[in-house]
């Protein structure tokens, strides 16, 4: 599961998680803007809280790299030793020969981003002595399953879930160009033009714009639904894919704890699949796909009316603390005392209803806004309150079908 912070990280691991990738700012092709960043200060930190939990962290280093960040990663490698990550992400020849250099010790796991589709790069790949190749998403179910039987003494992981790129594997170029260079999608800082409306500019006629329109749906003509093999989990089992992998470092704690908890569960044969596609619709999505997973990708896999992903759940708040019968929260989407919503935990899904709302004044009061830090009374089952300190709330059915 993706930890784009380590809070995120934590509830990936209490949702079910067996392993978390993370990145360092300068290498990872995620900038993270909130919660407590991974950095070369508590990287080491991070990784720690893996092994407290036996579970395991890789760190992501798979920019495309210039001289300076080679530079800046030898400046970067006795964190890295000290830390002692149990496998290093990366896509760039110049990186794959400094970490060999420097960390020869560490795991190696091939990025996406080198575009692995066939049988040949996967031995090359095991031949220089990585453990582990994480395919391209272009790759059908018939292929996946000839390229693990060919080459069976290297670890095989994709992508099963999450925002998917117009270009191949991510290698993409639009961000660079429309941003002037300030937005360099392969150093972590995709504008994610894709996901933009565009329009027409007639040339003799400046000033003037018309919507691009296809089949009467909008214009967001580039900007791919998102992935969601969770129906295949089984299939992909049974010819020994090794790990299944979740885009979204930059999500929210909610969408990183909802998926992970569908995918713990399907993995472990507790709830049916088609269960599983109506669970993953409450988290943020631009609608789902298989993509090139069934040897059919085509103009079904793009989101042409919506750019930014829709939540069919709201995102209502996250369980802080317990004292007798009242739960700290801290709100994510403004409650009100009589309403009823659903508490997720890694165990259970239940339902709530709040009977009384106390503000940090110790005030009653009837409602409850976004950042408060409120205390909740509740009427409803109990049987989550053992987990209450990675319970999160969210609103009951599903708002959003895209």
């Amino acid at each position: 599961m993706p930890a784009g912070n380590i809070e995120k990280m934590k509830y990936a691991y209490a949702y079910g998680a067996d392993a978390c990738y993370l990145g360092l700012v300068d290498f990872s092709l995620r900038t993270m803007r909130k919660g407590e960043l991974i950095t070369r200060k508590n990287l080491k930190t991070a990784i720690e809280c893996a092994n407290s939990l036996n579970k395991k962290a890789y760190l992501t280093l798979n920019i495309f790299a210039y001289d300076e960040d080679i530079e800046n990663l030898e400046k970067s490698v006795d964190v890295i030793k000290d830390a002692k990550p149990h496998a290093i992400i990366l896509s760039d020849f110049g990186i794959y020969n400094t970490v060999k250099k420097y960390l020869p010790d560490i795991d190696i796991h091939i990025s996406t981003q080198t575009n692995i589709l066939n049988i040949e790069a996967v031995k090359f790949w095991r031949d220089m002595g990585a453990t582990r190749v994480i395919l391209a998403r272009e790759l059908s179910l018939k292929q996946i399953e000839a390229i693990k039987k060919a080459v069976p003494d290297i670890e095989v992981e994709i992508f099963v879930h999450g925002s998917q790129c117009m270009s191949y594997s991510g290698r993409c170029l639009l961000s660079d160009y429309m941003t002037k260079g300030e937005r360099k999608a392969n150093h972590g800082g995709c504008a994610q033009p894709c996901r933009w409306s565009y329009k027409l500019l007639e040339e003799t006629r400046p000033g003037e714009y018309y919507e691009i329109v296809q089949d009467e749906r909008g214009s967001h003509i580039l900007s791919p639904k998102d992935l969601c093999l969770v129906r295949y989990i089984k299939e992909l089992q049974n010819i020994g894919v090794d790990s299944f992998k979740v885009e979204g470092r930059t999500k929210s704690l909610y969408y990183v704890s909802g998926v992970t908890k569908v995918y713990r569960a399907v993995m472990d044969g507790k709830i049916d699949t088609d269960f599983a596609f109506e669970e993953l619709k409450k988290v943020g999505n631009r609608g789902f796909t298989e993509g090139f997973f069934m040897g059919d990708n085509n103009s079904s896999s793009y989101s042409y009316e919506i750019s930014k992903g829709l939540a069919g759940a709201d995102f209502l708040c996250i369980f802080l603390e317990k004292k007798d019968n009242l739960f700290k929260v801290v709100i994510k989407n403004k409650m009100l005392v009589g309403d009823e919503f659903e508490i997720i935990t890694p165990k259970y899904i239940n339902r709530a209803k709040i009977v009384s709302i106390t503000n940090d004044k110790g005030e009653k009061t009837d409602v409850a806004n976004t950042n408060d830090e409120v205390w909740f009374e509740l009427d409803g089952q109990k049987d989550w309150i053992e987990e209450y300190n990675y319970a999160l709330a969210r609103t009951i059915g599903i708002k959003n079908e895209n």
